[in-house]
């Protein structure tokens, strides 16, 4: 009889053991999620993933606490299509046409004249005060609101001319992934660009999943004003911030306050950025998205005037930065148009 109960007690202890291993077992034998679906396999894919890894590995030697976790991204040319002109711009030119027959003066006064003929290349001929003048009669002169429901409005429908494609949907499915992919493991995304800053916090969250105040970009000055007692934030002609080259790690520490772990950018805009994340001890990461798919994107690079990649790319390969080669590096460029 004893050794009856002992013989039971022994198969308990066994059937015990075996399903309290089971959960275990299930969880090991089930197929892990890929997080990067849309990169092939390769050097890049893996750079990213081994930072990453190493990063989020307790007790390991390159272990970051997730508090210091920080990630940004240049937006045109690195989360979204920037070709063949900044979706901004291509913004400002809808508006210069839809508030043109308030403006008879603007169909003999440049650039405003060409841009009303489409001819871009005498529009921007003016450079930087072409472009300030395209701004501030198309940016200011409203409330901050006002301007955000504008922008979502053109948002909704606006398409890329060449590609046929919404503006929605110009984004890069592989770098959505890559955001998904870290905020899974504790980072916190930003946007560092030279956009309008108003203007990207409009789609940035349904687009990216980065909320507004995680955005930082070119700036324009605002007034405080109360209208019949409602408090309003007007947007005026003047730039207050330019939010590239040199600009960006200064727009980091004015909002962000601690240095970024992990950087993207695609451009020579996007360089300090890069050297001030990646030019300093410790773990860190950065990458440049180089367009290199003339058939499924645009292929471009040192002779580009939009998303100009020269110095960034030597340095690229001076600092053994991780280069994405869009054809090459991407199973699909961009995600299904809803």
């Amino acid at each position: 009889m004893t050794s009856l109960k002992a013989g039971l007690k022994a198969l308990a202890a066994a059937a015990a053991l075996v399903l309290c291993t089971l959960p275990a077992l299930a969880q090991a034998d089930a197929p892990r999620t890929d997080p990067l679906p849309s990169w092939n396999e390769g050097a890049t894919r893996q750079a990213i993933v081994d930072f990453v890894t190493r990063v989020t590995t307790e007790g390991g030697a390159d272990f970051v606490p997730a508090d210091q976790r920080l990630a940004v991204f240049d937006n045109d040319g690195t989360l979204w299509a920037e070709q063949p002109v900044y979706v901004q711009l291509f913004f400002a030119i809808d508006r210069i046409k839809e508030l043109a027959p308030q403006h008879p003066e603007w169909q003999t006064t440049e650039p405003f004249a060409s841009i009303l003929k489409g001819d871009m290349k005498t529009a921007l001929a003016g450079g930087t005060h072409a472009v300030a003048q395209i701004v501030g009669a198309t940016h200011a002169g409203m409330t901050t609101d006002d301007f955000a429901d504008i922008v979502a409005k053109w948002f909704a429908d606006a398409r890329n001319p060449v590609k046929d494609r919404k503006f929605s949907a110009m984004d890069y499915q592989p770098m959505l992934e890559v955001l998904a992919y870290l905020r899974a493991n504790a980072f916190k995304t930003f946007i560092v660009s030279g956009g309008g800053i108003d203007f990207m916090r409009v789609f940035s969250q349904e687009l990216y999943g980065i909320p507004p105040e995680q955005v930082i970009g070119s700036e324009g000055k605002l007034k405080f004003e109360l209208k019949d007692g409602k408090p309003e934030l007007v947007k005026l002609p003047d730039i207050a911030f330019v939010d590239d080259g040199p600009g960006k790690p200064v727009g980091i520490q004015m909002n962000i306050g601690r240095e970024p772990i992990f950087a993207f950018g695609n451009s020579d805009g996007d360089l300090q950025m890069l050297q001030y994340t990646c030019l300093k001890p410790g773990p860190r990461f950065c990458g440049i998205v180089h367009h290199t798919d003339a058939a499924r994107e645009w292929a471009y690079d040192r002779d580009s005037s939009i998303g100009h990649l020269d110095k960034a790319l030597e340095a690229a390969q001076a600092n053994d930065w991780t280069v994405v080669d869009m054809a090459a590096d991407w199973k699909t460029v961009f995600p299904p148009e809803q």
